[in-house]
């Protein structure tokens, strides 16, 4: 599945004749950069992935920076921040509870000074 993708299967011939730099192809034939699964760009995979990694029933809706953080460790795709960025600001859920997409309640009112009861 990984090699439909022109990209990485591009990298992966590179990988083979020693021309690409950090970059594995381990003894099942999975391709890696710096240690993690290179994702291919088929099948809406990496959609697949942001649904089950934003979804996940432990995480609650993370936003971009802390979803980036978590995948990157484990996966890499060219672009991957860019997708990751505009899944989160599609997420309907995120829209309406997360605090930076609420819009303000109104303006801010002045409370009036108490007077206190001996002053006259």
């Amino acid at each position: 599945m990984q090699f439909k993708d022109e990209n990485l299967n591009e990298l992966k011939k590179k990988t083979t004749i020693g021309k690409a730099q950090e970059t594995t192809l381990d003894a099942e034939g999975v391709l890696s950069f710096k240690e993690r699964i290179c994702v291919p760009r088929v099948d809406d995979l990496i959609q697949k992935l942001l649904i089950e990694s934003h979804g996940w029933q432990y995480s609650i809706h993370p936003g971009v920076t802390k979803m980036y953080r978590n995948l990157k460790q484990i996966y890499w795709c060219p672009g991957m921040k860019k997708d990751i960025a505009e899944f989160v600001v599609k997420c309907q859920n995120c829209q309406q509870v997360k605090y930076e997409y609420k819009r303000p309640t109104g303006f801010l009112q002045r409370i009036p000074i108490p007077e206190w009861k001996w002053e006259r």
